[in-house]
């Protein structure tokens, strides 16, 4: 089983942090080893396999998720929210690959070597043209890592396409990302009241989306958002920035 970051209140990348035990409803809590022996007799049940962290009260607040895999529903179930938000719709993205992505003809094109930065609106670019010249905003950051992915160039070419279209995409290196304490998970925000977390697989297969409106969890993703957006570059510029090592 593989883990994914979910958020830390520390500095400098110490402890207390939440973890996501993928393919479970689990949740790993680091945080500082309890030894005080008062503390310790104090605890009930206690077996032998079992260890003990303190954690703040504030870690769980902003990022102890509340619903799990099991209120996950297809992503097609919550795909109105792009045609029926009001104002804005962010993402953050954060793996280093897509199965969506990698099993279009799309790829395939841009792996032989074609331009796929200006290709003919689809689905998705004309409803961002719909929505932004009604003075919403779709926007999104994505991470990269340093050399990027084979999954993380491609989207750098491929995402000038959808900017052109009006959705603004800017990019954030996972180095930096790890630095202002960003989540390792990907999610939308829709009017900052929505929340749509993904859920992948290990081979980056979307299985469904959860959806909360948890004043709790909406505000996490907010302070994410800003956090992300204030350091975050838009596409074009990003791409002439790693263009060497692409």
């Amino acid at each position: 089983m593989a883990l994914r970051f979910i958020g830390t209140t520390s500095d400098n990348g110490d402890c207390p942090t939440l973890y996501e035990v993928e393919g479970t409803d689990g949740i790993l809590v680091q945080g500082d080893r309890v030894t005080d022996p008062g503390l310790l007799a104090g605890l009930r049940d206690v077996k032998e396999s079992e260890a003990f962290v303190t954690v703040p009260r504030d870690l769980l607040v902003r990022f102890a998720p509340r619903s799990g895999p099991h209120g996950m529903i297809p992503f097609a179930d919550a795909a109105h929210l792009f045609r029926d938000f009001e104002h804005s719709a962010w993402r953050l993205e954060t793996r280093r690959g897509y199965a969506s992505d990698r099993g279009t003809p799309k790829w395939d094109r841009w792996r032989r070597g074609e331009d796929i930065s200006a290709e003919p609106d689809n689905e998705w670019r004309i409803n961002v043209r719909e929505q932004t010249a009604r003075g919403k905003r779709i926007e999104r950051v994505r991470l990269v890592d340093s050399p990027p992915t084979e999954g993380q160039r491609f989207l750098l070419e491929s995402g000038l396409g959808n900017v052109a279209a009006g959705e603004d995409i800017r990019n954030l290196t996972r180095a930096e990302a790890g630095r202002i304490g960003l989540p390792d998970r990907d999610f939308w925000l829709f009017d900052a009241r929505t929340l749509v977390r993904f859920v992948f697989d290990e081979q980056d297969t979307t299985l469904g989306v959860t959806v909360s409106e948890d004043p709790a969890e909406v505000v996490a993703a907010c302070q994410v958002r800003d956090a992300a957006w204030h350091h975050a570059t838009p596409t074009a510029e990003f791409q002439q920035r790693v263009g060497s090592l692409m």
